[in-house]
């Protein structure tokens, strides 16, 4: 659609049709890393609701389904690649929308990093190289390198990206229903060696625990689901782009729900909820402790499924972080240059440089810190994805408020639901700031400042981000100029079109 933006388009502009709803879809999915995501927060949502852990991961499910929801009615009315960006700055302004585009890039360069060295890593358990996950300088060399090469794939073309997330994700699936297959049928045969269970459907029950620990497993649960609006951020490049890239976005959080519970299930009724509060603290190598026991000398099986995931999630992170700058900087919300657009591949290939460039340097000076370090920055990860997730939902209400009372549906799903999850992501981010004032509750245990380092981490970032937005605003204060407004009624009610 065309977008009223200050300055014309440029001459080239990103490939319309270069990908269809499947792509979207499995983009969506990859981008949220399942078996990665699984296997860090399994142990540790365990440990504080125990059998209840499914449970805890379907509650988790509700917030991201109605925020899904206010991301598909979004882009209904507009389809633009900085999703949160332009829709909070189109609902409630632009200083608004700057936050909640600054939020979208930073999540990418804080997360970048970790996820290509747990590909690394899990790549070289797989294949027997054990002692190169020891050694610093050849694991941090590897992630480096590989975060070159999974930028050069989305600077190429996105129809090769979806190409390629298309195989990681057959191989990451596949993987993981080999394991969930095996452990349940080794739970009903009683050849364990664990604690095991069987399973019931009372652990659906995210109650079960009681109010304290279903808060706890929420504030992990709610972020296994993040990532899927990577789908969204591709809606100029998406086959039917007023409809398509929406409907990926839903569908891939309903397909995270039948993973996450269909791999919980089968984690905790083999391990028993002992051995697994035990190893809370392994995060993610818990998988790795569990592959030989469940699939003997067919390990390496689940050690690819995390791997493939982390891999793909290296490259599906980095497209929401460049193309919300590209939004960003052809709206003049930021220097012209983060809004080029290769003529050969067109993609925005210096913004997709300029992330991973940063994400790059974070990771490598972050570990220079410690490990822990690295841990705590992903901790406060989720300051950033609960802020413009609940800063989306509430645009879409506001966006749309004329055409609220129109129908009983709309009602729901476009006023009433984007603002209950936007709520109950407001809730969890509180909580989320009181758990990280406390130092012990941080990865290292250290106090920054007096608060847990996590924190400080999030205040800086958003620190920066208020300092970089009143510096452009005193330089360039064209996308200041920007008025909010309402939904365009003819938008709202016309059909989807094929198309961008």
């Amino acid at each position: 659609m065309a977008h009223d933006r200050v300055r014309d388009e440029p001459d080239v502009g990103l490939k319309p049709n270069a990908i269809g709803f499947v792509d979207a879809l499995v983009i969506g999915l990859n981008a949220t890393s399942p078996a990665y995501s699984l296997a860090a927060v399994i142990g540790p949502i365990v440990a504080l609701v125990g059998i209840y852990a499914p449970g805890v991961m379907f509650a988790s499910f509700v917030p991201m389904l109605l925020i899904a929801s206010a991301f598909y009615y979004l882009n209904k009315v507009d389809q633009d690649c900085g999703t949160t960006f332009s829709w909070v700055t189109r609902a409630m302004g632009p200083w608004a929308g700057w936050l909640g585009g600054w939020a979208i890039t930073m999540t990418g360069v804080l997360v970048v990093g970790s996820l290509a060295d747990v590909a690394v890593s899990f790549t070289l358990l797989a294949v027997g190289l054990d002692g190169w996950v020891e050694n610093d300088f050849a694991r941090q060399l590897l992630t480096v390198l590989l975060i070159i090469v999974m930028t050069g794939l989305c600077v190429i073309g996105t129809e090769l990206s979806a190409k390629v997330q298309n195989v990681l994700i057959l191989l990451q699936i596949a993987f993981l229903l080999v394991f969930v297959g095996v452990a349940l049928y080794r739970v009903y045969a009683g050849t364990t060696g664990f604690d095991s269970i069987e399973p019931s459907g009372g652990w659906l029950n995210p109650f079960g625990a009681g109010g304290a620990a279903l808060t706890g497993g929420l504030l992990l649960g709610v972020f296994i689901y993040w990532g899927w609006e990577s789908a969204v951020n591709l809606t100029e490049e998406t086959e039917d782009s007023a409809s398509a890239p929406g409907r990926a976005g839903l569908w891939s959080t309903v397909v995270l729900l039948v993973t996450y519970l269909s791999v919980a299930i089968a984690v905790v009724a083999f391990a028993g909820t002992a051995f697994l509060a035990e190893n809370a603290g392994e995060e993610e190598f818990i998988f790795a402790q569990l592959a030989g026991d469940v699939l003997g000398g067919w390990d390496w099986i689940l050690l690819l499924a995390v791997a493939t995931s982390a891999i793909a999630s290296t490259q599906t992170t980095i497209i929401p972080a460049s193309r919300t700058a590209l939004s960003m900087a052809r709206r003049q919300a930021l220097p012209q240059h983060f809004g080029h657009i290769s003529p050969r591949f067109r993609t925005p290939d210096v913004s997709t440089w300029w992330v991973a460039g940063i994400a790059i340097a974070w990771y490598l000076i972050v570990n220079q810190i410690s490990t822990n370090a690295l841990f705590d920055s992903l901790t406060a990860l989720s300051l950033l994805i609960a802020f413009y997730y609940a800063l989306t939902g509430v645009a879409c209400a506001v966006y749309y408020r004329r055409h609220l009372t129109e129908s009983v549906r709309n009602f729901l799903l476009i006023g009433l639901g984007p603002v209950v999850g936007a709520g109950l992501l407001t809730w969890l981010l509180v909580r989320s700031v009181i758990d990280m004032s406390d130092p012990a509750n941080s990865y290292s245990g250290t106090s920054w400042f007096g608060l847990g380092p996590p924190l400080v981490i999030g205040i800086v970032i958003a620190l920066v981000g208020v300092v970089l937005m009143v510096v452009w605003r005193l330089r360039d204060a064209a996308f200041w100029q920007e008025r909010p407004g309402v939904a365009d009624p003819d938008l709202v009610h016309a059909p989807t079109r094929k198309g961008p």
